[in-house]
């Protein structure tokens, strides 16, 4: 045991050093700090998807390196690695960001019981949210429903956001670590994670040259641009929010420094969705198993796996619908536009339960985060607040031809049809065949036909619909 009183930093999903309540109030404490992780996967909600496996493994390798290789890394029950720490180590402070999903809520009450209980002081702060969700409450002190009114009257009209913490010199405790971060065993051993390491840098250096040519560049076409898959006008930040790396308030006040006009506001609205996903999944705990919506408890989903196999694969016959979801497959991440029509030709037009998607994005996605992932899912199904309505149904082929006009995005992901022309890029079967055979395309062979009719599985989905209603 060491003879000097140290401090305990828990890292969780606050992976940097910039901008971290929990570090800055420990080096204020002057004392030595001892930086963990805790890969803590009895606690379901750290449960981490294939993907973001991935991203997670790295995001730690250069955490490390700006600690100076005092990152020390444990697996396991936290609650049982904390006891163990008092053991080995003269402790007088404990601290950490807080977590809001309902299992890290429970999970974290109970440590910091029994460590009060230690005699330990123990603080936690906010380092994830703008606005943390028991703040936001409607007159009656209930909670809001609705995107708009908990965005413009719920937080814009409460108290600012934090202020971004500037980054200072901590007094880190220096001692012996061998930073095995295989240990952990984050990465299969199959090598599936290697087509990432081309597309990603995963570093908190390439991480800033990102932010500000986002903030430089990008955004001054965000709101019409995010709109386009092949056009680049989205940030692509979502997973090194989620793990940490850059904290909302900092980017919240990036938008701050700008001229503010529409793409700087909606930027910012992007980032209230964040805020509102995680205020649903605070208030309503439930939305993890269940619909918000109670109404859809009786809608008559479908259990064809041979569809769902299709769909994940990227094999419906629907070019843009495979596109997005090749490109999840290949890259870990999907334009949010895709991410809409692929969500809704699953649940309304092959009538598959949501949590089907949610499941498969969970594990393919970089940015898989509980809160998110299920509001998403929810609010393409028309299950949960503030959520498309029902009937809004996308129609795959107008989509494509609105938002991919000259196929870029789809024949990127679809090469198979990337001599077809962009007449019936987005209808293959509507082509005559001899434009087909000039192009080399085999129908059902090269690319398969579509597994629904369009039409008649959205006459479907609306029938289905009414019958719940009634």
């Amino acid at each position: 045991m060491l003879d000097k009183t140290i401090s305990i930093h828990w890292f969780r999903r606050d992976l940097r050093i910039e901008d971290n309540p929990s570090l800055d109030y420990l080096n204020s404490l002057e004392e030595p700090i001892m930086c963990i992780y805790v890969l803590d996967e009895i606690n379901n909600d750290d449960k981490i998807g294939q993907a973001s496996k991935y991203f997670l493994n790295e995001s730690l390798k250069s955490l490390n390196s700006i600690l100076n290789n005092c990152l020390h890394l444990f697996k396991g029950c936290a609650f049982e690695i904390l006891e163990s720490l008092l053991k080995d180590f003269k402790i007088k402070n404990i601290s950490w960001n807080r977590c809001y999903e309902p299992c890290s809520i429970k999970r974290d009450k109970k440590i910091k019981s029994f460590l009060e209980n230690e005699g330990i002081n123990v603080k936690s702060f906010n380092g994830s949210l703008l606005w943390e969700p028991w703040t936001v409450l409607k007159k009656d002190d209930t909670p809001y429903k609705v995107f708009s009114p908990y965005y413009k009257r719920g937080c814009l009209e409460s108290a600012a956001p934090r202020y971004p913490i500037k980054s200072k010199k901590f007094n880190l405790l220096n001692i012996s670590n061998d930073f095995e971060i295989n240990k952990l065993k984050l990465l299969p051993k199959n090598n599936w994670y290697r087509k990432f390491e081309k597309i990603w840098k995963i570093d908190h250096y390439s991480l800033k040259n990102q932010v500000a040519d986002f903030f430089e560049k990008k955004i001054q076409n965000y709101k019409l641009g995010r709109n386009f898959p092949a056009k680049h006008n989205v940030s692509r930040l979502s997973p090194y929010i989620h793990f940490g790396l850059v904290s909302p308030n900092m980017l919240w006040y990036e938008c701050e420094n700008l001229i503010q006009n529409e793409n700087v506001q909606h930027f910012k609205s992007e980032l209230g969705w964040r805020e509102f996903s995680h205020y649903l999944l605070y208030h309503f705990p439930q939305i993890t198993k269940k619909n918000l919506q109670v109404k859809f408890d009786k809608f008559p989903w479908r259990n064809k796996n041979d569809h769902l196999v299709k769909w994940q694969k990227g094999l419906t016959g629907y070019p843009i619908v495979d596109a997005g979801m090749r490109e999840l497959w290949q890259t870990g991440y999907m334009h949010n536009r895709v991410r809409m029509i692929v969500g809704s030709f699953l649940v309304k037009n092959l009538l598959i339960h949501w949590k089907e998607g949610e499941k498969w994005f969970w594990d393919c996605l970089l940015d898989a985060d509980l809160a998110n992932n299920n509001v998403g899912w929810q609010w393409v199904a028309g299950t949960g607040a503030d959520a498309a309505p029902y009937f809004r149904i996308f129609n795959p082929i107008s989509q494509g031809e609105k938002f991919d006009t000259d196929g870029e995005y789809t024949k990127k992901y679809i090469p198979e049809l990337k001599n077809l022309p962009s007449k019936y890029l987005f209808c293959p079967w509507a082509a005559p065949e001899e434009v087909l055979k000039s192009n080399s395309i085999k129908l059902g062979l090269d690319y398969p036909y579509p597994i629904v009719d369009i039409k008649q599985s959205r006459e479907l989905a609306l029938k289905c619909f009414s019958a719940i209603k009634s």
